[in-house]
């Protein structure tokens, strides 16, 4: 497995992943695709097999209450998986550790082909982490 970390992110989360064994990771800015389209790094992130980390949820893996149904990931038969980051004002800190609980949960669970991973920081500033099927069940692909 392989992250590729949104530039929206903290490069920081590249150190993480590679401390935690996932020495391909990188930065989306790092690549050369600072400023891309959303499309964009989804076929670059299905190209080279990535496992995409985003805090752009909704664009990615759908609405909250419909996840899978839509957004960028919703049509795409095959991928390495989505990890979708949540939480209000985001800072580096709350990215780091939302960051260490997918780690714990990749580790635990296994790897992400056609998962969403969500990590959402709760109001008593608990982590809750869900896996969710991306493209959905019964969701027709194009």
């Amino acid at each position: 497995m392989k992250f590729l970390i949104d530039e929206r992110l903290s490069p920081k989360l590249v150190a993480a992943a590679r401390a935690g064994g996932y020495a391909e990771s990188t930065h989306v800015t790092w690549m050369g695709l600072g400023g891309s389209p959303d499309w964009t790094l989804v076929e670059y992130a299905l190209a080279g097999d990535w496992t995409f980390v985003t805090k752009n949820s909704a664009d990615f893996r759908g609405p909250a209450d419909a996840p899978g149904e839509g957004g960028l990931h919703a049509h795409v038969p095959l991928h390495a998986g989505l990890v979708c980051l949540n939480g209000d004002d985001m800072d580096r800190a709350m990215q780091l550790d939302l960051f260490a609980a997918v780690l714990d949960n990749v580790e635990t669970d296994g790897e992400l082909i056609n998962i969403c991973l969500e990590a959402t920081m709760l109001e008593d500033d608990s982590i809750e982490v869900d896996r969710i099927d991306v493209p959905a069940e019964g969701v027709a692909l194009l």
